[in-house]
């Protein structure tokens, strides 16, 4: 668990002041978000839910990586993927056209050497992208989607029913955090934390799996940022107090600043 990234000043006069945020995105994700709420005035509090870890066996990666100008359309279905399947930049076939979620993934792919990304118009997710019109009309194209492993099937499953040829390349694989729980839970039971943020709904439950009856208790308490419905009806059934936002830093961020424009932190609880 970290403190706020050290290089960053952290406001007194920010509108986020006195707010703890827990930040629950894999490490490498959580940076980001944890910068902008700093800058905010905010004190973020990086717990990862979600361990990434490269993929057990990396031949079904490379295999895919040589055979890329044979595909078509080549989506990455999170920064993840980006992370541990987006070949070198000099090896990305010219013709073969980029499909993210959303901003942050295409800003990822962006930064690998990637361009002109496509991203949803409706929803940062699978759904957004079935709604594109430029993959409505797929048949007889190669697509190869990289994900973790068990990712979700709703997307590979349109595509096909469109009549695409879809492989899947499980290119990260997630596990939960075995330790390093001892600080989130001293913040909790001290009033520190005043917000959760939570971008999947396998983070949440592996957070909910970590915690003990009282700590899950306190954090039955604090308002929940999440940036999907989906995800949000999901940490409802586990008690959260979940709150939908649009899907990416830009939607948490903007939720939890009108949350706390109307509900600041209590002096006594500033951190």
């Amino acid at each position: 668990m970290n403190a706020p990234p050290p290089n960053t000043a952290v406001s007194s006069r920010g509108p986020l002041h006195g707010a703890g945020i827990i930040v629950t995105r894999p490490a490498r994700q959580a940076a980001g978000l944890a910068a902008q709420l700093s800058t905010l005035g905010a004190t973020p509090l990086v717990f990862p839910a979600i361990v990434i870890l490269p993929p057990t066996n990396r031949r079904a990666l490379e295999r895919a990586h040589a055979a890329l100008d044979r595909y078509d359309i080549a989506i990455f279905v999170s920064a993840n993927a980006v992370e541990y399947g987006v070949p070198p930049a000099e090896r990305w076939p010219a013709r073969l056209q980029a499909f993210a979620p959303g901003p942050g993934t295409a800003s990822a792919l962006v930064a690998a050497g990637v361009a002109d990304v496509m991203i949803p118009r409706t929803s940062f997710d699978s759904e957004g992208l079935l709604a594109l019109p430029a993959l409505a009309d797929v048949a007889g194209c190669d697509v190869v989607i990289f994900r973790g492993e068990g990712g979700r099937d709703v997307l590979g499953e349109g595509l096909r029913a469109r009549g695409a040829r879809v492989a899947y390349v499980e290119c990260y694989r997630r596990a939960a955090p075995a330790s390093g729980v001892d600080g989130l839970v001293e913040a909790l039971r001290e009033g520190r934390m005043h917000a959760l943020t939570l971008t999947s709904s396998e983070g949440a439950d592996n957070l909910w799996r970590i915690l003990d009856a009282d700590a899950r208790a306190l954090l039955q308490q604090l308002p929940s940022f999440l940036p999907h419905p989906r995800i949000a009806e999901h940490a409802r059934r586990l008690g959260l107090s979940a709150i939908a936002t649009e899907g990416s830093d830009a939607g948490l961020i903007a939720g939890l600043l009108e949350w706390f424009a109307s509900h600041p932190p209590r002096p006594h609880e500033t951190p």
